[in-house]
Formats: C-alpha cells, sequence, structure tokens
C-alpha cells in the first residue's frame, strides 16, 4: 500500500476529486493548505533585513492506493492537474506500513498489525455510546 499526497491548485481539486471517482483507490481525504516554492518569489531574511513569505493556498489531497494502480492514480492526476504553468503542485508518494480501521476490529489480535491491536485495545476498554436525538 502506498500514500499519493498530491497538492495542487485550489480551482482543479474538483476535477481532479471526479476524474479520481472510478480509480482503484483505497482511502482518501482532502484538506485546504497554504504553500510557497518557485511559483511565487518570496523574501528571506538575511542579517538584520526583514523578510516576507507569500503563502499561496493549496488542496491536498492524500491518497492510499495498492502498489500496483499508483503509476495509473499519479497519471491520472497529472493529466487533471497539469496546466502548464509554475505552480501547478506537487505528488508525492510514501509507504504505507501499517493501517487500522477504527470501527472493524478483528476477533484475532495475533494476526492485526500493531496499530489494529491498539485500536483493538483501547476499544475493548470503551464501551459504545449512542448520542441522544436533538429535539
Amino acid at each position: 500500500m502506498k500514500q499519493v499526497i498530491a497538492v495542487i491548485r485550489p480551482f482543479l481539486a474538483e476535477k481532479v476529486l471526479e476524474s479520481l471517482r472510478l480509480a482503484p483507490i483505497e482511502a482518501c481525504s482532502v484538506r485546504e493548505v497554504k504553500g510557497y516554492g518557485r511559483q511565487k518569489s518570496y523574501l528571506d531574511q538575511y542579517g538584520e533585513s526583514e523578510y516576507s513569505m507569500a503563502f499561496l493556498p493549496k488542496v491536498e489531497i492524500s491518497l492510499w492506493v495498492d502498489d500496483t494502480r499508483v503509476d495509473e492514480v499519479v497519471r491520472q492526476i497529472v493529466e487533471v492537474a497539469r496546466t502548464g504553468r509554475m505552480g501547478d503542485g506537487k505528488i508525492f508518494v510514501l509507504a504505507a506500513q501499517e493501517s487500522a480501521s477504527v470501527i472493524h476490529i478483528g476477533a484475532d489480535a495475533a494476526s492485526q498489525s500493531s496499530a489494529a491491536k491498539v485500536v483493538a485495545k483501547t476499544a475493548a476498554d470503551k464501551k459504545p455510546t449512542r448520542r441522544k436525538a436533538a429535539r
């Protein structure tokens, strides 16, 4: 399993997500971020001179993808997010070593990852609670 992190222009986020709707991904999260790079110059502090950082709005899309499908997903993101101008974004591919589902906890703790074992122990210590509906 790999984690694919795409940092792209905000106005392209919906198009990228729509293009990935049928893609073979395990999970997805999206958040608004700010950053800077070579797209917009920024001043540095050297000695006693002041500096200002020009942060630009971006959208970060994190996807968890099977190892065999990473190239396909990255290619799809690039096809939709590329405008040909500086500042189109970056895509990072990271190894996802473990994952644990908070709701689906297996009965056999020996076969679970260490993260899943922690989730199982925590769940065993807590009883499920239901919130009352607001009237």
